[in-house]
């Protein structure tokens, strides 16, 4: 009997996005839904339209589509920050204005308090960067701030434009545990990286786009059904050991002297095969295809298409 899940509330759903700038489609019918739970990597290399998706979203760039939070386009809610906050490249404001000066004008705007405003700081670590000016801040600051300002309306969906760009391994640890903190309330993250490792170790699901287009759009355990699982075996015979599995109907792809990765049988047909044919084996395992080698094998397909 197959495992039945439960689908998750979809906080946010675009369609048919489009965009063109100076004749060339940068945004190309974008459709991709963000649920409640979860964090959806927006994956594509530089140019494939990301940011503009983004930005077409959230109502800062004007084009075709149209894109629901909660159910209702953004600009029909009274106070949108608390339904979506936005990231997309560090912390918007006046250079001269003190860290928590900007903080407490944005905090003013949505009707929160100045201890939400010094929560805020505390939770992104930089309660002694409070005085500093937006100016005097690294990338990686201006990141933190950028978040901290995105979360002081309680917004039930954050939509962040590569939020790992400038971080230091320590703050990536910290905005990775930020971020999935979040989404176990309930929130729901849509976030764009070229960062493959990244999304590895932080997706639910992904999206993948390509010269303005999305090309996929599926979870992790549905990448896993979809790519199969490889088995690594490690055998001081592998010759003969190859040439066994492949009359069983394996595929295998040589790693080495004595190391090889096997596709289209199990971990323990592999396994048994070998006590069969009385060949040792000195390492067994089995691992899904990453996010990574999904993404590039998608990526391969599209552009030898065209």
């Amino acid at each position: 009997m197959s495992k039945t899940t439960v689908p998750r509330q979809v906080l946010v759903e675009a369609s048919g996005l489009t965009k063109s700038y100076r004749g060339k489609r940068v945004a190309d019918g974008v459709s991709l839904s963000v649920p409640a739970g979860s964090v959806t990597g927006l994956l594509g290399a530089n140019g494939a339209g990301k940011t503009t998706t983004l930005r077409l979203m959230l109502g800062l760039t004007r084009g075709g589509g149209t894109t629901s939070f909660l159910g209702h386009p953004l600009g029909a809610w009274h106070c949108p920050a608390r339904v979506v906050g936005a990231v997309l490249g560090g912390v918007g404001g006046h250079p001269r204005h003190r860290v928590i000066d900007h903080l407490t004008m944005v905090a003013r705007g949505l009707d929160v308090t100045q201890d939400a405003v010094r929560a805020a700081l505390s939770g992104i670590g930089m309660e002694q960067a409070a005085e500093q000016r937006l100016s005097q801040l690294s990338l990686g600051m201006a990141q933190r701030v950028g978040l901290a300002q995105a979360l002081l309306g309680q917004p039930r969906v954050l939509l962040l434009d590569e939020p790992f760009n400038g971080l230091d391994p320590h703050s990536i640890a910290w905005l990775r545990s930020t971020l999935r903190g979040f989404v176990d309330d309930g929130g729901a993250v849509l976030l764009s990286s070229h960062l493959l490792a990244e999304m590895e170790q932080l997706a639910d699901r992904v999206v993948v786009m390509a010269r303005g287009r999305v090309v996929a759009e599926l979870s992790v355990e549905e990448i896993a059904e979809r790519t199969g699982r490889y088995v690594y075996v490690e055998s001081p015979d592998l010759q003969r050991l190859v040439a066994v599995l492949r009359q069983s109907g394996g595929r295998v792809e040589g790693l080495g002297a004595d190391r090889a990765r096997v596709t289209g049988l199990g971990r323990r047909q592999v396994g048994r095969l070998a006590a069969d044919h009385r060949i040792a084996v000195y390492g067994l395992s089995d691992q899904s295809a990453s996010i990574e080698e999904f993404y590039l094998s998608v990526a391969e397909e599209e552009f030898s298409a065209r």
